[in-house]
């Protein structure tokens, strides 16, 4: 768990309320330089697929858990979103449990969850994961709990990253529930030369990452109006990235189905660097 350290005599310690979100010690930040793996996922998720989710993973704390947001809005914390279920939950757990049979191959050095972790906003234990995944944020409606536990997880040092909302309207609705925890703070696009970028796989452009069904069915890559994909972020006063914000963009469908032929390598390779690149920056900074 990043936020919990470990002694010597196995005594886990929490952070205290309003202290920073800590990270892992034993994490290393790569090398500059050195070479990251090349993502090879279908032979991945086809070895470790039939294996499930390791039940040691719940023996101890680790370094790192992919924690996913969950939120009220479409349909409610229970109810059903835009694609047959609650919002938030849209491609969970899968997409989570394939991303993370990758993940270990991609950073090795880097003590990983193996099982998905969904944490509500306005839960205090949010404190204690620095990285946080949400989806078809369009949805998104938080409670007076959820601005103010959003906002102060993200100025202790958390980190948002956001995914799979599509053109203007989603983007107006999910900047109006952004601006309610950041009002005065401006959503900048991501320049080329950003860490995120480059922290550890190169990352040239920018990549639309299709839904499965648009890709595979359609041969197109965009929905609704949102034909240019884009990454923008909100800063904290030190420049370091709060919110990554990657719109006209489904990087969770690319981890989900990365193993079916029709759907293209060069996608789910992108949609795994973004996020590794992600992770790498939030645990470092």
């Amino acid at each position: 768990m990043l936020a919990l350290t470990v002694s010597g005599g196995g005594h886990v310690s929490r952070p205290a309320a309003g202290q920073p979100v800590a990270r892992g010690a034993a994490f290393q930040v790569p090398v500059t330089g050195a070479r990251p793996r090349p993502v090879r996922i279908a032979p991945v998720i086809a070895s470790a697929g039939k294996q499930g989710a390791q039940s040691a993973s719940r023996v101890r704390p680790r370094e790192f858990y992919f924690t996913r947001a969950v939120y009220g809005g479409g349909g409610g914390y229970g109810g059903y979103g835009r694609r047959g279920r609650n919002a938030w939950a849209t491609d969970f757990p899968k997409a989570d449990l394939q991303f993370l049979t990758v993940l270990p191959r991609l950073l090795p050095t880097l003590d990983v969850y193996a099982s998905e972790h969904p944490v509500r906003f306005s839960d205090p234990e949010l404190r204690h994961y620095p990285y946080v995944y949400a989806v078809e944020v369009s949805n998104l409606q938080l409670d007076t709990a959820d601005v103010r536990g959003l906002r102060d997880y993200l100025l202790a040092g958390g980190f948002l990253f956001v995914d799979d909302f599509w053109g203007t309207r989603e983007w107006e609705m999910f900047e109006y529930q952004l601006r309610r925890v950041f009002p005065d703070r401006a959503i900048i696009e991501l320049p080329p030369d950003h860490p995120i970028f480059h922290t550890y796989y190169e990352i040239d452009k920018v990549v639309q990452v299709p839904n499965v069904d648009n890709i595979c069915f359609r041969g197109q890559t965009w929905e609704q109006d949102g034909y240019d994909p884009h990454v923008r972020a909100v800063l904290d006063d030190a420049g370091r990235v709060m919110v990554l914000i990657s719109w006209n963009s489904d990087l969770g469908d690319a981890w989900e189905w990365a193993e079916q032929s029709c759907y293209p390598l060069e996608y789910s390779t992108y949609a795994f660097q973004l996020a590794v690149n992600t992770i790498v920056y939030a645990m470092s900074r």
